[in-house]
């Protein structure tokens, strides 16, 4: 099995507070996005791939406030009262997702060890060049996991959103993950073919390090 970081996730109290966040902090106006009908959400996104992290891209996430509540838990934590609050003081870095060749078996393997990453679930969105589909593990209560150093697995139908991105000017340099507990992590990231990424202990988060037009900026996800 192998894996990939696919893409980094910065929530939003609003998608227009992600852009200002975006400009002022990273030196760039994202790329456009799209709506999410399952979940209730819309982004806006653009390419940070490099050689060593191909096709990696960077999402800029809100609740979108123009569709009716979802019937169900939204991802990534959204509908978390606490990561409300923080996200509409400040945006900021939440998650992580990996891609995966075969989601279901990365699902499964993750379950053996103990681990609910939650079922795989249809996704789509319009985009200027057709339909976008994929499968992503979305818990049924929503929540990340070893705050969001768990990566969310998504696996792509036919069309990767990175290939039709231009360079954007920003690249993600470093990934690091931190755990409490390093080796049930490591073990995790293992399991579904990720298991090139360091682990270090400390607070569960992740740390990220991007090359941008206002010079190296470094961001971390909090408790």
């Amino acid at each position: 099995m192998s894996g990939f970081v696919d893409h980094l996730v910065v929530a939003a109290g609003s998608l227009d507070e992600g852009v200002a966040w975006c400009e002022a902090t990273l030196g760039i106006t994202p790329g456009p996005g799209g709506r999410h009908p399952l979940m209730g959400t819309h982004n806006r996104l653009f390419s940070i791939a490099t050689p060593v992290f191909p096709r990696a891209y960077f999402e800029i996430l809100s609740i979108d406030p123009q569709v009716a509540e979802p019937d169900r838990k939204r991802w990534f934590d959204l509908d978390d009262p606490a990561l409300r609050k923080a996200v509409a003081h400040s945006p900021q870095l939440v998650h992580w997702v990996a891609r995966v060749d075969d989601g279901a078996r990365a699902v499964a393997a993750l379950r053996a060890r103990g681990i609910d990453r939650g079922r795989l679930l249809a996704a789509s969105r319009e985009t200027p060049r057709g339909v976008l589909r994929w499968q992503i593990s979305v818990r049924d209560d929503g929540m990340r996991l070893c705050g969001g150093a768990l990566p969310t697995l998504i696996q792509w139908g036919g069309v990767h959103p990175a290939d039709a991105m231009p360079q954007s000017g920003v690249s993600l340099r470093a990934l690091r993950l931190r755990a409490l507990d390093v080796t049930g992590l490591a073990g995790a990231l293992g399991a579904i073919g990720l298991g090139r990424l360091p682990v270090e202990a400390g607070s569960d988060g992740i740390e990220v390090e991007l090359q941008t037009p206002r010079g190296l900026v470094v961001l971390g996800s909090h408790p």
